[in-house]
């Protein structure tokens, strides 16, 4: 959105600077899918520098509080978003919670790990948007378990079309600190890539399962 539009340079650039994501066309990287892409990602860098974790927090509270108003629980995403939703929940002065990827295999078997009631209103806190599908699979629980969810927030999508089309069929409004096209335009503007990359990067970002292949 366009009033985010500062926070979307600047995330990307904060992200090119500490390395949470790389890009080199030369010698791509294979995705847990088995994907080759030219682009990884690791946010869970941004823990690792306090000026760039404050950012990201800041930006995150002022989403919520702009888009979701105050929501009764801050819930993380398991594990990359776990640290980032209790940042933020400290901020808001809100209980945490979190949903693993799957249930626990002992004791109580728990999916949710936290106290979310039957009713509640919950933001979710994600690092990182691919396919959309394990943070579906996070709203999902929640709502299963009678929770509200107002939306999810990130910092990073790269904006595939079976995202957004999760999203939109999911009917839970999501908010990221920046994407795909703005992570690019702030890699040519700092010398990342060069522009003549451009093409290249952009035709990954339409097919990736095809890509180097």
């Amino acid at each position: 959105m366009k009033k985010y539009s500062d926070a979307l340079l600047k995330t990307a650039e904060y992200l090119l600077q500490i390395k949470a994501i790389k890009l080199n066309l030369q010698k791509p990287f294979t995705w847990a899918s088995g994907w080759k892409s030219p682009i990884y990602c690791d946010n869970r860098k941004t823990l690792s520098y306090p000026a760039v974790r404050t950012y990201i927090r800041q930006q995150f509270v002022g989403i919520i509080n702009d888009e979701f108003g105050s929501p009764d629980v801050i819930v993380g995403v398991a594990t990359g978003a776990i640290a980032h939703a209790a940042l933020v929940a400290q901020d808001m002065g809100l209980p945490l919670a979190y949903v693993r990827s799957a249930p626990k295999d002992h004791g109580l078997t728990n999916l949710i790990e936290g106290v979310v009631e039957k009713g509640q209103s919950v933001v979710v806190i994600e690092d990182l948007i691919s396919t959309g599908g394990s943070s579906l699979k996070a709203v999902e629980a929640l709502r299963n378990a009678g929770c509200n969810v107002k939306g999810m927030v990130a910092i990073f999508t790269y904006g595939f079309p079976v995202a957004e089309e999760g999203f939109a069929k999911a009917k839970c409004p999501l908010f990221t600190l920046s994407h795909y096209n703005a992570l690019l335009e702030q890699a040519v503007e700092n010398n990342y890539i060069n522009e003549r990359d451009l093409p290249q990067l952009a035709k990954w970002r339409e097919a990736p399962e095809k890509w180097g292949k």
